[in-house]
């Protein structure tokens, strides 16, 4: 029986010595199977150690390069940051509280941070270190101790820093000067006036863009009963010379026949009872003047922010009348309000509301056969909901997200500013309401303004 072949890796590795004759074995068979084993089960653990070092390695470059960003980022922070453990020994700080504090970083490890502040804001520092919760930010005025003595005022927010499992083990403080955020303060507070006032500025411009286009349906709306009452004191002045000359024959004795006779040329009779109508039509044309110009008079902003009880019928009806007139051609328009329907409001950027919504509405209608405009007002609840709809083509798909924008208009150059409908909106949200647009589902579009009832 031939011996069995020698393993290989066994005899690589020196691991069967061979010493005089070999002599047959019944166990060495089992026994180069468990070296090889072995073996191999070692070279698993070397290309396992091999796979590790080099999973280490990147990992290491990768904690080093994230290291790395860290102190970038913090050394290019412009606020100061100082970083304590649980007893206010300092652990870290950056150039910005190196250069406030005026000494080398070395210099300022482990000096507790009571010193570095202000003896007499030091109370605070020690209330800051015995915070007891993590979770909120403890903001602080306080003053450092710097080479060249007490630095200005710093406006300084501390937070807890604690360990993975939620222990607290130190603080963490940033801040900048007091001087330096009350000028970003003033620089954003005269930034805001500055929009605000902007803003304003646009809201009167396009409210007398609005009365412009409303002149000539005030016009018309003050000319028939001007007109009116006009004709009727040219009346009323020919009935007066004829009553002069019958009262003057009365006065001077004429005999019974002659003031008879002037009785029936002058019509004395049909001037007496046609005095009761001319005086009364005087006084509608009168009384329509006169609402016109409340109307109007209401259109003016007393006071930003005042608020008072709107009659949403009187109003609509005005505002959409006289937006109609002051647009050629005929434009049927189909009211629905409820009766005794009131909104908190300023009345005079109520009625602004309606005339954009309305002079919008004609320009959409502009071409139709039937032109049709139907404006409604109901309530729903606490408010007040107000449509005003046309029988136009509609919005183009991508364009309701857009009508609210300002400058944005589809009308052609010089027709239209594209503030109307944006100023609409802020006045609606003003109010504490809604201005939205969609398009109908029988052809046309909708505005829905909603306000707070009265």
């Amino acid at each position: 029986m031939a011996a069995p072949e020698r393993s290989t890796a066994a005899a690589k590795t020196g691991l069967i010595d061979r010493v005089g004759p070999h002599l047959p074995s019944p166990f060495e068979g089992d026994q180069e199977a468990a070296w090889i084993e072995v073996i191999r089960k070692m070279d698993e653990v070397y290309a396992d150690l091999l796979r590790y070092e080099t999973d280490l390695e990147e990992k290491n470059t990768a904690l080093e390069e994230a290291q790395a960003f860290i102190s970038s980022v913090i050394e290019s922070v412009s606020d100061i940051l100082i970083v304590c453990d649980r007893n206010g020994v300092v652990l870290q700080v950056n150039p910005a509280a190196v250069r406030l504090l005026g000494s080398p970083a070395d210099a300022l490890l482990a000096r507790s941070l009571g010193e570095l502040v202000d003896p007499a804001d030091r109370a605070h520092i020690d209330a800051l270190l015995r915070a007891p919760s993590a979770a909120e930010t403890v903001a602080l005025e306080i003053r450092f101790v710097t080479a060249t003595g007490l630095s200005d005022l710093y406006a300084i927010n501390g937070a807890t820093r604690s360990d993975p499992a939620g222990a607290r083990v130190g603080t963490v403080l940033t801040g900048r000067p007091i001087g330096e955020l009350r000028r970003a303060y003033e620089a954003l507070h005269t930034a805001h006036s500055e929009l605000q006032r902007a803003q304003r500025q646009l809201v009167e411009q396009e409210k007398m863009a609005s009365l412009g286009r409303l002149v000539a349906g005030v016009a018309h709306e003050l000319n028939n009963p001007i007109s009116f009452i006009y004709g009727n004191i040219h009346t009323l002045e020919r009935y007066r010379e004829r009553m002069s000359a019958y009262l003057t024959a009365i006065h001077h004795g004429a005999d019974p026949a002659e003031v008879d006779r002037l009785r029936r040329e002058l019509k004395i009779d049909a001037l007496l009872a046609d005095y009761a109508s001319l005086i009364e039509g005087t006084l509608e044309g009168a009384m329509r003047v006169s609402d016109v110009v409340k109307n109007l008079r209401r259109l003016s902003f007393p006071k930003s922010g005042e608020t008072l009880r709107v009659d949403v019928d009187r109003v609509v009806r005005t505002a959409a009348r006289w937006a109609a007139r002051a647009k050629p051609g005929h434009v049927a328009l189909d009211f629905d309000i409820a009766p005794d329907v009131a909104v908190i409001g300023n009345e005079g950027q109520f009625h602004q509301i309606i005339v954009n919504l309305v002079d919008n509405a004609l320009d959409a209608v502009r071409g139709q056969t039937e032109p049709r405009i139907e404006i409604a007002a109901k309530r729903h609840g606490g408010d007040v909901v107000i449509t005003v709809a046309d029988n136009g083509a509609g919005f183009a798909d991508g364009l309701i997200d857009k009508i609210f924008e300002p400058f944005f208009t589809t009308k052609p150059v010089g027709e239209g500013t594209g503030l109307g409908l944006w100023i609409s909106y802020g006045i609606a949200r003003e109010h504490g309401g809604t201005l939205a647009a969609s398009n109908r589902p029988g052809g046309g579009a909708v505005f829905t303004l909603t306000l707070a009832a009265a």
